[in-house]
């Protein structure tokens, strides 16, 4: 079964993005915070990653940079989700080392299909 990792601080996109998940049958952890996503990243064997820009204690930006700079994590496919959705946003995002950039809100479809892509990649 595919794992997700959800790194989001608003309760209503993890929300969102969880049930679009789990109904494509495909498992679901949660981190609100970059602490929070390093516990479960060390846990956990992750198919992917959806990383929020704005979060509380460090920018998705330069946490997609630290994990795709680290040789541990660097392999772990990288989605920025992000209401900023200028050009500059999505160009400086897939600089940092993403692997895809979404911007919110997500239609259910496009993020299963940008997963399922990033899967067979």
């Amino acid at each position: 079964m595919t794992t997700v990792l959800v790194v989001e601080d608003t309760l209503t996109d993890i929300e969102t993005i969880k049930i679009c998940l789990q109904q494509a049958d495909i498992n679901v952890l949660t981190a609100h915070t970059v602490e929070e996503a390093l516990e479960q990243i060390t846990i956990h064997q992750l198919d992917i990653i959806i990383l929020d820009v704005v979060l509380p204690d460090q920018s998705g930006f330069k946490f997609c940079q630290e994990l795709k700079s680290d040789p541990g994590t660097r392999t772990i496919p990288i989605i920025l989700c992000s209401h900023k959705g200028g050009t500059m946003d999505q160009f400086w995002g897939m600089k940092q080392g993403a692997d895809a950039y979404l911007v919110k809100p997500i239609a259910p479809e496009k993020l299963l299909r940008t997963i399922r892509q990033l899967l067979i990649n």
